[in-house]
């Protein structure tokens, strides 16, 4: 009795793999199809929609009508504009490597568009703010708190606009912001530095301190990064690199606190 009644289990169970294998391999065909709504725009409605969308914030639907304009209508007089407004859409809805790929191919395919100086400030833009979420749209966080790939990229993005051009009205801010990146990189490097020193890695955080010198000079972090190198190259016994890093502190900022310090406490209790 119980065998038969297993086997009509088996059974059962059999006929159910059957149909969903027979359902799986026949598509799903029974089921509707979803209709697309755009599927007989023109190129002129299809962007004047997308458009409009973008103006009134709606990015994610933007995006979706810009790729099927690209997609549809590749060689169209609204090709161009429309890789260009769905990179800004991509970017507006958070979506940083879809606005990166939309300028990226922006500048591949058109690099002689009147506005190719504008999909490298947005690719600057883009990394610039990226990680922030959305307090970063309303007042600057402090980008010395982030991983350093994407001011690094960034940096690199308004570089290279800056570079290639140089009357462009995106020119001047491009400027402010590698400037503020600058500073945020060494800040960064310094804060490293520090971590390193405070856990007694001194050869580590001496490494550190002079890339932020060395590589980003003559910003605001420079003062704690020479304060930094005296400290720990004082830790490590290394008197004469010790006492050339505090003259160096000294003549280059004659009135810092970070050197008044140094002078009133002895190095193993720096910080």
């Amino acid at each position: 009795m119980f065998r038969n009644r297993g086997g009509a289990a088996a059974r059962a169970w059999l006929w159910v793999w059957l149909i969903a294998t027979a359902v799986a391999i026949g598509g799903c065909s029974w089921l509707p199809e979803v209709k697309d709504e755009t599927g007989n725009w023109s190129a002129d409605r299809l962007y004047k929609e997308a458009h409009d969308a973008m103006i009134e914030g709606n990015y994610t639907r933007a995006v979706k009508l810009y790729e099927s304009l690209e997609s549809r209508f590749p060689y169209g007089r609204f090709a161009q504009q429309a890789v260009l407004e769905s990179a800004y859409s991509s970017y507006r809805a958070g979506d940083t490597p879809a606005a990166v790929g939309a300028c990226d191919r922006f500048i591949r395919t058109f690099p002689n568009h009147p506005n190719v100086d504008y999909a490298y400030y947005l690719k600057g833009l883009v990394h610039f703010r990226e990680d922030q979420g959305i307090l970063g749209y309303v007042y600057e966080l402090d980008l010395s708190e982030r991983e350093p790939k994407g001011m690094r990229e960034s940096f690199a993005a308004f570089k290279e606009l800056v570079a290639k051009f140089p009357e462009s009205r995106y020119a001047g801010d491009s400027l402010e912001r590698m400037k503020y990146l600058t500073n945020s990189l060494a800040l960064y490097e310094v804060k490293v530095a520090r971590y390193y020193y405070n856990r007694g890695a001194n050869v580590a955080a001496v490494n550190r301190a002079q890339g932020a010198l060395v590589d980003y000079p003559r910003t605001p972090a420079s003062e704690e990064a020479l304060a930094l190198l005296v400290a720990a190259y004082g830790r490590l016994g290394l008197t004469q690199l010790q006492s050339d890093s505090a003259r160096i502190l000294e003549k280059t900022f004659p009135k810092s606190a970070e050197m008044k310090e140094l002078a009133t406490k002895p190095w193993w209790k720096f910080w």
